[in-house]
């Protein structure tokens, strides 16, 4: 929505950090704090210090070497201090003028030719000092600092923060006495100068406790809101109607689908795939709609539980929508559910339709046909699926595959294929009766698909209590049999020789390799090695041999044709960019090489390492990283690289990882850009996050008008991304 053009230029940057109410103003918090509530005389100072002098200007001249600059020296009685400035206003000059009195503050660097400020901030000295440490906000280049610093207090002063929590809430929280919200505002606006810095910037002050307390508990509110809304929603209740045989050929195969395909799949399935398909069905069989989030380790086996729970479905006469974020993730689950359900489907004139962006017209104008009519009982796609010229007949399961990389306007679209006039359709090729009309009748009630998300990201059990609160979670905790552990090799790039002559005994013994590069092309900004330059360099080390290469930027077609030489075993080593990430399944592959693994994240370092190792092959990763002084490897990029030499538990990858790059890398787009928790912290307040979690049903079911006050205030309208 564009901004109105009469607002002032700072106004508009108001409005664009998101600061429109009172609350939001008073809810701004600095970034860090400027002692300017007293002098500090040159001779106390050392180097490093930033102080603020006061003193009279006793030369200033504009100097043109090394470079242009304004060259002021202040004499504060105890001894001199130059101070220099690359840019100035011929104003600046003249308010520095010989015989003026100013104080500077900055930091103070010291030399041979004594003390020095550069860019200093300096305003006439006489001015009263300032009784509190004068705050610095996060703002923009069209927003000055005292400008936001007279908005925050307007709105501070105006904005209404009365009590919206319950009485006891200090207690349960473990809080402070004393310190409202007010306060603790007002306090952390413009602390005192005696309060310890430190106590600021880690946030355990108990003004910094209250806001952290409160945020979590409008997020908890938010999620049980959220929760209990869906819970009054309405959605097709999927209870299979076991239909009466004709004939000996019906008589003799099981009569539902799930059945059926349980009795064709080539393998046993675990006791966690059983026991998380039990919890789906039993949640498909109510009215309630399921908001249901399917966690387990790379190649646990998500997809044929999503295939039992769209079974299911499918049974019930209603259609089943599954999206995945590639097409190469999409591709692999069409291929295997057509291998799956397409010969089950097939009797009853029930098809798999398939949607993508890269399709021809004429095939997509084919599988729109098919979901509209309803023949397509399963449609399999990326953000194709959600498009507005897909309309569905009757959907009622959505699921959605690695749902953190989905934004949140994607999430609500796919829920708002289902429409209100959608109806059970007969099972096709099948004797009997149709569905039920009483759920035929009650459609006007339902409003909402069953949701299965899924991830092969485990969630932290923080993040859990707190962004997934209003999700039931299942999860698959054991690996198939079969699957061999991956051995996880750090090594540096000056032994990719040695890393070329591992690939070459690989593939003498018939084994397939993966190399993964974080870049397509040459970038001035990141000089790291391309796609390209490693698939001709194997290509020439390897001669003789289908060395294959795979970007994003290749057409679809020629992406299709390589994986499926790879997946066919004609191809012994794949290049290629993290499009592979996810979704690719060959269980001849037993090596892993990851260039620059420096520059990956963790939970992807791990979907990475989870392509190999899916045989009875000894497979490996090789975590290949730069060992230049222009890429020396900072403490972040050793913290991963160590967890993924230490673990391949998926659980503790996580946990690992939410320690080092907090909730965004497990949420993705959930919040649509918006702020995750602004002041709690999911690593160190857990304490105050299971209190919250106490508390917001209390307050919730004891003073539901306190609890939307409380939301409100706190997330305004962001809630909404919270329930997608």
């Amino acid at each position: 929505m564009p901004l109105p053009q009469a607002l002032s230029a700072p106004q508009r940057a108001l409005l664009k950090l998101g600061l429109g109410r009172d609350i939001d103003l008073a809810l701004h918090l600095p970034l860090r704090y400027e002692d300017e509530t007293r002098i500090v005389m040159l001779r106390d100072c050392r180097e490093g210090d930033v102080v603020q002098i006061e003193g009279t200007v006793t030369a200033c001249e504009i100097a043109y070497r090394p470079r242009r600059q304004l060259v002021v020296t202040v004499d504060d009685d105890s001894d001199t201090c130059v101070l220099r400035f690359f840019s100035f206003y011929p104003s600046q000059q003249k308010a520095l003028a010989v015989g003026t009195r100013i104080r500077a503050r900055g930091e103070i660097r010291g030399g041979l030719l004594g003390f020095q400020m550069v860019h200093p901030t300096c305003r006439p000295a006489g001015v009263e000092l300032p009784q509190s440490l004068t705050p610095v906000y996060p703002s923009s280049a069209s927003l000055p600092q005292a400008y936001l610093r007279k908005a925050v207090l307007g709105g501070l002063g105006r904005a209404d923060l009365g009590s919206t929590v319950a009485p006891g809430f200090e207690q349960e929280f473990g809080l402070a006495a004393g310190w409202d919200l007010r306060r603790a505002l007002s306090f952390l606006h413009q602390p005192t100068p005696d309060t310890s810095l430190a106590a600021l910037e880690d946030r355990s002050h108990p003004a910094w406790q209250r806001l952290k307390a409160e945020e979590l508990l409008a997020q908890q509110l938010s999620q049980l809101q959220s929760k209990r809304e869906r819970a009054a929603l309405r959605s097709p209740a999927l209870s299979p109607v076991r239909l009466k045989p004709q004939g000996d050929a019906a008589a003799s195969m099981p009569l539902l689908l799930h059945e059926q395909l349980l009795a064709a799949l080539p393998f046993q399935l675990t006791s966690a795939q059983r026991r998380v398909s039990e919890e789906i069905a039993r949640d498909l069989a109510t009215t309630v709609p399921m908001h249901r989030l399917l966690q387990g380790d790379v190649g646990s086996g998500k997809t044929i539980v999503a295939a039992l729970g769209a079974a299911i479905a499918i049974d019930a006469g209603w259609q089943c929508a599954l999206m995945a974020p590639t097409e190469i993730l999409a591709q692999q689950h069409f291929g295997k559910l057509i291998g799956w359900l397409e010969p089950l489907l097939a009797p009853r004139g029930q098809r798999i339709a398939w949607l993508t962006g890269s399709q021809k017209k004429k095939e997509r104008a084919e599988m729109l046909r098919l979901v509209a009519s309803g023949e397509a009982a399963l449609v399999i796609g990326t953000h194709a699926v959600i498009q507005d010229q897909v309309q569905f007949r009757n959907l009622a399961l959505a699921i959605i595959d690695e749902q953190h990389r989905f934004g949140v306007e994607q999430r609500l679209a796919l829920r708002g294929k289902m429409t209100r006039e959608a109806e059970p359709s007969p099972r096709r090729g099948r004797a009997g009766e149709g569905a039920s009309t009483s759920t035929a009748s009650a459609v006007c009630a339902q409003r909402e698909p069953h949701l299965l998300m899924m991830s092969a990201t485990p969630i932290p059990r923080t993040l859990a209590m707190s962004y997934y609160a209003d999700l039931d979670v299942s999860t698959i905790d054991e690996l198939p049999p079969g699957r061999t552990p991956v051995v996880t090799k750090l090594v540096a790039e000056s032994r990719r020789d040695e890393v070329i002559e591992r690939i070459r005994g690989q593939l003498e013994q018939g084994r397939q390799v993966y190399w993964v590069c974080p870049l397509i092309e040459e970038s001035e900004a990141l000089d790291l090695t391309n796609a390209t330059a490693p698939h001709e360099a194997l290509a020439a080390a390897l001669p003789g041999l289908v060395i294959g290469l795979l970007h994003s930027r290749m057409a679809s077609a020629e992406k299709k044709a390589v994986m499926s030489l790879f997946t066919g075993g004609q191809m012994g080593v794949l290049v290629s960019t993290t499009v592979i990430e996810v979704g690719v399944d060959v269980a001849n592959a037993s090596l892993m090489v990851i260039e620059h693994a420096e520059r990956f994240g963790l939970s992807q370092l791990h979907q990475l390492r989870g392509r190999v190792g899916r045989g009875a092959a000894a497979s490996a990763c090789v975590l290949l990283y730069s060992t230049g002084d222009a890429t020396r490897l900072g403490q972040t990029a050793r913290a991963r690289l160590k967890a993924m030499v230490e673990t391949s538990d998926g659980f503790e990858i996580a946990r690992r990882d939410l320690e080092i790059r907090g909730p965004g890398e497990f949420m993705g787009s959930r919040q649509s850009g918006a702020s995750l928790l602004r002041f709690a912290d999911l690593a160190t307040d857990t304490e105050l996050l299971e209190a919250a979690r106490r508390l917001a049903p209390q307050l919730l079911d004891q003073h539901p008008a306190l609890a939307d006050k409380h939301v409100t205030r706190w997330l305004g309208g962001r809630q909404d991304y919270l329930k997608a």
